[in-house]
């Protein structure tokens, strides 16, 4: 470097006036306990929300919840040639619908909440033009004139003698040494450039650093003089990671085991920029088994629809389900937590980065629907018709009008089996209502009535023309049965399944199978909740069109 740095930084920002020593006063450091961890959500506008990103969002959220800290959203915008249209919001509609809350950052678009903004890179331009200048004066970043096709070039030369490493550093940085004057020239002229960091590191010296998740990690110090603005002034995610990491006050920059090969160039920003570096913990991807040969891979957007967020509210699962799923996957010990806790809120849970897994987490939908099952048997009735309508109603309008004409109604049928000691686990989504409980309804009920194999044609026509003589929806569910049960002996069954399985020779079948007749004849169904309760709503008329229907087919 053969210039003076202060002449060079006045030429490059010739209007900025604030220096880092003024934003440490306008982001001071939180007023927070000790040992409160302040962690980041970065995602990038440019495509749906993954489910890697609410595994990612939910560990930020809850290591902040656990220590009294704070954790926010911010958007990282510096791509625009990628960014979609309405990326912010569905970033934030996807994390709403699973009850991700962030004390912090962009709420939507170009709304945010905090004290440390903006939340949103591209507003952000007057803090990195600040920072960047203070690199130059430090003389620790420079512009470069290279164009595309020299960039190119260099990369050719660098294959063609088998360099180990790529990119714009040493003898291949050209512009890394320009005098004062053809930096001058170069920018009178109107030619493009952009501002990069000149770098320190050395090829034989290495970095360490440690990993909360994995532990104490050993990489080659960063070499590489990387582009800190483009020509448009837009910051690079490598240099606006630093700068708002800093300014934002993070403690802990949790993200994908993808960017650990970052963390040097990473390290030597915040060291040049002489900010704190903070705590990294790289988290593993979400990996599933390929049906095809059995493998592990990741999850594929081209492939996995389970990939996307909007998928699982599409598919109708409740956002405790899935919240209380990715917890399975991200602490080992939450399943034994939640036994002892049943009741309470899955972000009470005690969250700890050290006892993640670093290799990959296995994402099953079977155990997400297991999961989601234990979780919609707990919910009261008016949880779940709340859901079931909000879902209906966006993604299944005719299902919406027909569950909500009578609410009662519908809330009862929900709650059928709901309130026993062990409630009944069929229910995984609420895609799955409709076809599901669609005996309840003329709209989507079909008859249709399967003999059982082990009762003949004479004998169900026999059960359903004597239980209708006695049948009444003002029945309770004692009397019910007993119903049921006298129909046995006069029929040629036995009302005591034991005493079937013992000497079954002397008997047509027992209780179990005059129910199942009955059941198979209102419902269409071998299996129901409990056939009482579904009668009773269905209403004596109903029930008795449908018993006759049945004995006139047989």
């Amino acid at each position: 470097m053969n210039y003076d740095c202060n002449k060079l930084a006045e030429l490059l920002f010739p209007n900025v006036t604030e220096t880092i020593e003024d934003l440490e006063k306008k982001y001071p450091e939180r007023d927070l306990k000790e040992g409160a961890r302040v962690t980041r959500f970065a995602p990038s506008p440019t495509g749906y929300l993954h489910i890697g990103g609410l595994f990612g969002a939910l560990v930020d959220v809850l290591t902040a919840k656990a220590t009294g800290g704070v954790a926010y959203l911010r958007v990282e915008d510096t791509d625009k040639k990628r960014e979609i249209e309405d990326g912010v919001s569905a970033i934030i509609n996807g994390f709403d619908s699973f009850g991700i809350d962030f004390d912090e950052g962009v709420t939507g678009f170009n709304t945010e909440k905090g004290a440390y903004g903006p939340y949103t890179q591209s507003h952000r331009a007057e803090i990195y033009h600040i920072v960047a200048k203070e690199l130059v004066l430090k003389g620790l970043a420079y512009p470069c004139f290279c164009t595309a096709e020299e960039l190119s070039e260099i990369r050719q030369e660098q294959e063609k003698g088998d360099a180990l490493i790529w990119g714009y550093f040493g003898k291949w940085a050209k512009c890394r040494d320009l005098s004062f004057e053809e930096i001058e020239e170069n920018i009178k002229n109107g030619k493009p450039y952009v501002l990069r960091f000149r770098s320190e590191g050395q090829e034989d010296k290495r970095i360490f650093f440690d990993d909360i998740i994995r532990g104490k990690i050993e990489m080659p110090e960063n070499i590489i003089d990387e582009v800190l603005l483009k020509s448009d002034g837009i910051p690079t995610y490598h240099f606006a990671h630093a700068c708002d990491d800093h300014f934002m006050r993070t403690t802990h920059v949790i993200r994908g085991e993808e960017w650990i090969s970052s963390v040097p160039k990473h390290i030597a920003l915040f060291k040049a920029c002489g900010f704190k570096v903070p705590k990294y913990a790289h988290t593993p991807q979400v990996m599933k088994i390929d049906e095809e040969d059995g493998t592990k891979r990741k999850l594929s957007k081209r492939k996995d629809p389970e990939a996307a967020v909007s998928y699982f509210v599409e598919e109708g699962f409740p956002k405790e389900s899935l919240i209380e799923y990715l917890l399975t996957l991200l602490n080992s010990n939450f399943e034994d937590w939640r036994r002892a806790n049943p009741k309470e809120d899955a972000f009470a849970f005690p969250f700890n980065l050290k006892k993640m897994s670093p290799s990959g987490c296995l994402f099953d939908l079977i155990k997400l629907n297991d999961v989601s099952k234990n979780v919609i048997s707990v919910m009261n009735a008016q949880t779940v018709y709340d859901y079931i309508s909000a879902w209906a109603e966006k993604f299944d309008e005719d299902f919406f009008k027909v569950f909500t004409a009578d609410p009662e109604k519908s809330k009862a049928m929900v709650n059928i089996d709901r309130e026993s000691p062990k409630p009944r686990k069929d229910i995984a989504k609420w895609s799955e209502v409709k076809d599901y409980f669609s005996y309840m309804f003329d709209e989507y009920y079909e008859a249709s009535f399967e003999l059982p194999e082990n009762i003949k044609k004479e004998d169900a026509k026999a059960i359903l023309e004597n239980y209708l003589k006695v049948y009444s929806t003002d029945d309770d569910k004692d009397i019910w049965f007993s119903k049921i049960k006298d129909l046995c002996e006069p029929l040629g069954f036995t009302p005591n399944v034991k005493e079937f399985k013992k000497t079954p020779e002397l008997f047509k079948g027992h209780v179990g199978d005059v129910s199942t007749v009955i059941r198979l004849a209102v419902t269409s169904r071998k299996n129901t909740p409990d056939l009482c309760s579904i009668m009773s709503l269905l209403g004596q008329d109903k029930v008795n069109e449908r018993i006759n229907k049945v004995i006139e087919s047989l």
